[in-house]
């Protein structure tokens, strides 16, 4: 039995030289036993095996291999250096051996990575920072407790995003620090050593308790075990509760406690209404679990480099039974920010004009092409990045997703990027605007991106665009009207 000590609990490099000579010698999964290295004497060095030398032969793994290995090393399963060289010793034979997804070793090491992947998902959202002093002595510090040892691997976010404020993430694993031009870490601390509340604390208060929307409200899929990390924590539960008063008080009780009228020769038409409503709300459960489950399995989405500097996945929102998609090209720095798509300057206009054209904004499924922000920084500003080809294919696998799960009679494509996800190429949009086209069974309509509109500098020009793009929706919503009709 061979006992490998790592330097670590994320020594990467470490376990990846260790178990490439160890397979080199073709010494099996089950004669290595794994462990970190510690203070405990009764792990002394004479009782740890020296690495064979490596020899002459060679072998290669895959680089998907080795970002899995490198990411899943970070999740808080004590089998997974094993887990992991279990892997590799396959591969060596079995080469496409990650491509089957009902293997449970391959199974366990991705479901491993996601869960990493959405714990940096999270930090990223939901850390905030305090601050410590005042003008040039001001320092920035978060207390984050995350679920895997992600912080070396999240810091370089925060430090991009933060690049103008010195800060501190403290957590109980390991803290990042930022000074302007270097990231270092340091041991973990225990949260007792944490700053107390300044007045960040009450700003974020104020501001989490202004953007609160009970309509809005989704308890089951509110990362509850994050609350503890946030300055709203306090506030978030009394605003739960007003919520639920709000849609379960007096009222609705007693518009429940009425009885109903009695029916005694209910007629045929009404059975059918019923059968539909009741077949209506069974799929509307099936699409949202449906959603929910794309929801949370795109948050961990790697198909593209979008995700390495976005704060988060944007994805789509709307109602399950919605007869109407807008497709959008990707999130902005608001949406980015925010976790909701169209919620930025571009999303008011595009409330307006839904508005005027008869739409109403509750009962549209809206969701963009691409999930993650594309941006450049310019200092604290964010500039906004037109998605590539790549990047828009990587993506449409949501789309096409989504498109399953709500199955709409009609998709209003909003600018070039939402057009080419949709149809599967480059599409003109003054070419194709405002006439209907059959896409695999799929109606669809193509216009501008309301972010166009912003965009013009002249009035009168913006104001005929804007008209037009009002135009283009009423042709949606009386195809919406003519389909209601007819059924």
């Amino acid at each position: 039995m061979r006992i490998i000590v790592l330097d670590n609990d994320t020594d990467f490099e470490g376990w990846r030289k260790a178990a490439r000579r160890l397979a080199l010698n073709d010494v099996k999964p089950s004669d290595v036993t794994w462990t970190v290295r510690s203070d405990d004497e009764l792990l002394s060095a004479s009782c740890v095996n020296e690495l064979p030398d490596t020899p002459q032969a060679q072998f290669n793994v895959t680089a998907k291999f080795i970002e899995l290995a490198r990411t899943a090393i970070l999740h808080r399963n004590d089998e997974r250096f094993a887990l992991l060289y279990r892997l590799l010793w396959r591969l060596r034979s079995h080469h496409d051996l990650l491509s089957a997804t009902d293997d449970p070793d391959v199974a366990e090491a991705h479901a491993m990575a996601r869960a990493v992947y959405r714990d940096i998902d999270r930090m990223h959202a939901h850390l905030r920072f305090r601050e410590i002093g005042r003008e040039q002595k001001a320092h920035y510090v978060a207390w984050f407790e995350p679920e895997h040892r992600i912080v070396e691997h999240a810091a370089p976010f925060f430090a991009g995003r933060f690049a103008d404020m010195p800060w501190s993430i403290l957590t109980p694993d390991a803290c990042a620090h930022w000074d302007g031009h270097a990231i270092s870490i340091t041991p973990g601390v225990a949260k007792s050593e944490v700053p107390s509340e300044d007045r960040l604390e009450e700003a974020w208060r104020r501001h989490d308790n202004g953007r609160f929307n009970p309509a809005r409200l989704k308890v089951m899929e509110m990362p509850q075990a994050y609350w503890r990390n946030l300055p709203e924590d306090s506030i978030i539960k009394p605003l739960i509760e007003d919520a639920m008063r709000m849609t379960s008080g007096p009222f609705i009780a007693r518009k429940a406690a009425e009885p109903q009228q009695r029916q005694d020769t209910p007629m045929p038409r009404k059975q059918a209404r019923d059968m539909h409503t009741q077949d209506k709300q069974t799929h509307d459960k099936h699409t949202r679990d449906a959603i929910a489950a794309l929801r949370d399995e795109a948050a961990a989405c790697r198909a593209c480099p979008l995700w390495k500097d976005a704060t988060q996945t944007v994805f789509g929102e709307g109602p399950q039974g919605a007869t109407l998609m807008l497709v959008g090209e990707q999130p902005g720095d608001k949406e980015d920010l925010a976790g909701h798509p169209f919620v930025g300057p571009a999303g008011q206009m595009l409330d307006r004009a839904l508005e005027e054209a008869g739409i109403a904004r509750a009962k549209v499924y809206i969701t963009n092409a691409v999930k993650h922000f594309k941006f450049v920084p310019r200092g604290k500003i964010r500039l906004h990045q037109k998605p590539g080809t790549p990047e828009i294919r990587a993506c449409r696998q949501w789309y096409e997703r989504e498109l399953a799960a709500i199955k709409p009679e009609l998709v209003v494509e909003l600018g070039a990027t939402a057009a080419q996800s949709v149809l599967g190429k480059i599409t003109p949009i003054n070419r194709n605007r405002g006439r209907l086209i059959d896409h695999d069974g799929t109606r669809v309509l193509v216009t501008v991106h309301p972010s166009y509109l912003l965009r013009l500098p002249d009035e009168k020009a913006k104001a005929l665009e804007y008209q037009r793009f009002i135009d283009d929706l009423k042709i949606a919503a009386g195809q919406l009207r003519n389909s209601a009709h007819a059924a």
